[in-house]
């Protein structure tokens, strides 16, 4: 079932409510992720499996999602997957398991951050502003056409990626670590730049996190994936050979 608790807040710079999806199916988590939303101003709404979930991102268009791992009907992984076929709102997952692994396939499914259960929610809230201050576009888009480097092409107008004549589909947070490598391509970017520039230099998340986008990134850019999102051993990325060379 769907529930909305209506409160005002500002979303993105914009003086409007910021809608947040609710998806969990422990009714205390859900008690108390409402409670501390609906006092920062946040427009609620819940979902307690997974496909009430995924009808209920696409019916409320949220801003933000916070999605437990664990669920019935659909895990939340799947429901993630899912999710990024119509919806690029920020998605926020829980997870009371120690496995990291868990933890990375949230991310390559396209989920932005994810919190271990226990968390406090002083750090639930923080987060959670943080990537609603982000902008839904690249930081630079007011600067001129597409950046083209040998055989990349990285539009921030349009957020269009191609490369060796093929146009890549990337998450938000995939074309933006992209799009800040592409736009100084000899420069070396550490970790903490990386995240300070895509994530905002307020986000509570761990370097990890930078890696497992970049290691998606460079899956989806193919063979030659690593060539052209370079590791610099010991200090972090930049934006290496762009001419396609596998077969």
């Amino acid at each position: 079932m769907l529930r909305s608790v209506v409160a005002g807040s500002i979303v993105n710079g914009e003086a409007r409510p910021a809608r947040i999806l609710v998806v969990e199916d422990a009714p205390e988590f859900v008690q108390m992720l409402v409670g501390v939303l609906e006092r920062e101003g946040y427009q609620v709404d819940t979902a307690v499996d997974g496909p009430d979930a995924v009808e209920a991102a696409e019916a409320g268009a949220p801003d933000l999602i916070v999605l437990d791992l664990t669920l019935p009907g659909l895990d939340g992984v799947e429901v993630c997957r899912r999710i990024r076929t119509f919806s690029d709102a920020y998605v926020l997952m829980l997870t009371a398991r120690d496995d990291e692994v868990d933890r990375v396939i949230g991310l390559e499914v396209g989920a932005d951050d994810y919190v271990t259960k226990p968390f406090s929610p002083r750090e639930l809230v923080a987060r959670i502003r943080a990537m609603l201050r982000r902008p839904h576009s690249s930081p630079r888009q007011d600067e001129g056409g597409a950046r083209v480097v040998g055989g990349l092409s990285v539009d921030p107008h349009s957020r269009r990626v191609e490369f060796a004549e093929h146009e890549i589909a990337l998450t938000r947070i995939e074309f933006d670590l992209l799009d800040t490598l592409a736009a100084k391509p000899s420069m070396v970017f550490s970790r903490r730049m990386l995240r300070d520039l895509v994530w905002g230099s307020d986000w509570y998340g761990d370097d990890h996190v930078v890696d497992v986008h970049i290691a998606n990134l460079r899956k989806k850019l193919g063979p030659d994936g690593r060539r052209v999102v370079e590791t610099v051993r010991g200090v972090g990325y930049r934006l290496g050979d762009a001419e396609p060379v596998a077969g």
